[in-house]
């Protein structure tokens, strides 16, 4: 296909995107063609576009390497694929009249249209999603979901130095602040030219809803404060939590912790993360049911679950955000020596949050509250509830609420590492890492190793690693003593 083509069936996606009418096609051809470093444009075959929006931009993309308008390095790639992209997107306020247009007949039917637009203009990133390794382990606390994320793009050597020579610039303060939107991006910094959030208000305060580039789940999305502040949780964050699946039912929504070893990869921007999606601990069942006895209406009780999980149902939104707030400030404030757990440092530094998550389940709304504690020592200085030194071969860094929710976020290095594993397990040459030896003579000791099972012996040991992992970052221990010590917990409610 031509250039010209190229250009011509680009512009008739972006006039179908609903950001354009007919009359805008010259200009748009003209300015695509800038783009690129094209000067002229030729005699095209009109009608519909006959190929996908990113089959398009790869071709528009290549012409422009080919006309020197970007090299090969990932950053300029990216700049130009947003701005080349934000022509498929309405501007913001149109995409926003549209999501309402769409609301007003079904709150899914939005979520559709934005999600849709999302990925055709390559925000989401389907293609480098795509490259994720993905499976299910059974395990005793049901099926975990393993994921080794390969999506984003590892940065060459060129890349890295041309990133540390770019100017250091404040703006936008984070990549969750709403500056971000259509923001052109720098050498160290996203290109987000083609990001659009939908602006919704939570009981007075503004806030913004848009989709994960890089998600990990279905419709990964994140809600996210106008105001760049730090994550905190409160009464208010129940609330919010809970007016955020009235107004998208289909979705779970949930926060990650506000303290530094149990809490997500950025607590400088207020936000939480929803989707549609069940994750493995939605499933689990409650498995000892207690009362509260100020909330007679609410089911309370102890989910099984790898980590410490409290789960309350009821149809009043206003009654869960009472217990849950009794709950929580009971948890920042207690301390059960015998168990390791300490509310705060001699100094009064607090080490007590929770990971909170809420549902709809048919007529009743769920909020899980899972207890947190940040504590180091001496045998884990990388945190008590943490994975501990036996399980970072596999998994180091911070339980975030997606892992809490039973979805393991491994590192890249295990697409490999795993391989050599398999390869040692089989006496085969092999360039297994040493932290990995341990674990990998443990799965030696299995009789039915073969060339057909060994990756599947791998797969179901790193699924069960992960719920040690889990199990690591529960406060009270699924051992007697641990359980008797939620039970005095629980009695303080």
């Amino acid at each position: 296909m031509t250039v010209s083509q190229t250009i011509y069936e680009f512009t008739t996606l972006a006039i179908a995107s609903g950001g354009w009418m007919e009359m805008d096609r010259i200009y748009l051809q003209n300015r695509v063609a800038s783009l690129i470093g094209e000067e002229a444009l030729a005699p095209v075959k009109e009608g519909t576009a006959s190929h996908t929006s990113l089959e398009l931009l790869d071709g528009l993309v290549e012409t422009a390497k080919k006309n020197q308008v970007i090299t090969e390095n990932q950053a300029e790639v990216e700049i130009l694929e947003a701005q080349l992209m934000d022509f498929l997107t309405p501007p913001p306020s149109v995409v926003n009249a549209f999501f309402a247009q769409h609301y007003s007949k079904n709150p899914q039917e939005a979520t559709n249209y934005f999600y849709e637009l999302s990925k055709a203009n390559d925000y989401i990133k389907t293609r480098a999603i795509a490259k994720n390794i993905i499976f299910p382990v059974e395990t005793e606390y049901g099926e975990l979901e393993i994921t080794i994320n390969l999506s984003k793009p590892e940065k060459d050597p060129k890349q890295i130095a041309a990133e540390r020579m770019a100017a250091k610039v404040d703006y936008p303060k984070c990549m969750l602040c709403m500056e971000n939107e259509g923001y052109k991006g720098r050498l160290n910094y996203p290109a987000r030219t083609n990001h659009r959030i939908i602006r919704m208000n939570l009981d007075g305060e503004s806030w913004g809803f848009q989709y994960s580039p890089y998600a990990y789940y279905n419709e990964h999305s994140i809600i996210l404060s106008e105001e760049h502040r730090p994550m905190r949780i409160s009464k208010e964050t129940f609330t919010r939590l809970l007016r955020i699946i009235e107004v998208f039912p289909h979705y779970f929504v949930g926060s990650n912790a506000d303290l530094p070893i149990v809490g997500g990869s950025i607590l400088s921007h207020d936000h939480y993360q929803a989707g549609r999606h069940e994750f493995p601990m939605a499933k689990a069942e409650i498995e000892t049911e207690f009362s509260l006895t100020n909330f007679p209406t609410i089911r309370a009780g102890i989910v099984k679950w790898p980590m410490s999980v409290i789960r309350l149902q009821g149809k009043e939104p206003s009654e869960l955000v009472e217990a849950a707030t009794v709950i929580f400030e009971k948890w920042q404030n207690y301390s059960d020596k015998s168990v390791e757990v300490s509310a705060f440092s001699s100094d009064g530094t607090p080490h007590h949050t929770i990971t909170p998550i809420a549902r709809r389940k048919q007529e009743l709304f769920e909020l899980d509250l899972v207890l947190r504690d940040n504590n180091v020592s001496e045998e884990h200085p990388d945190g008590i509830f943490h994975p501990h030194k036996d399980v970072q071969h596999i998994k180091k860094e911070n339980i975030g609420l997606i892992e809490v929710m039973g979805l393991a976020v491994l590192p890249p290095r295990l697409e490999k590492e795993l391989i050599e594993v398999e390869n040692y397990l089989l006496d085969e040459e092999n360039q297994m890492a040493a932290y990995h030896k341990e674990w990998a003579d443990k799965l030696k000791q299995n009789t039915n190793i073969t060339r057909g099972t060994a990756k599947k012996i791998v797969q179901e040991s790193v699924g069960n690693v992960f719920a040690r992992v889990l199990m690591d970052a529960g406060v009270f221990k699924r051992n007697e003593e641990g359980q008797l010590a939620f039970q005095r917990f629980i009695h303080t409610l």
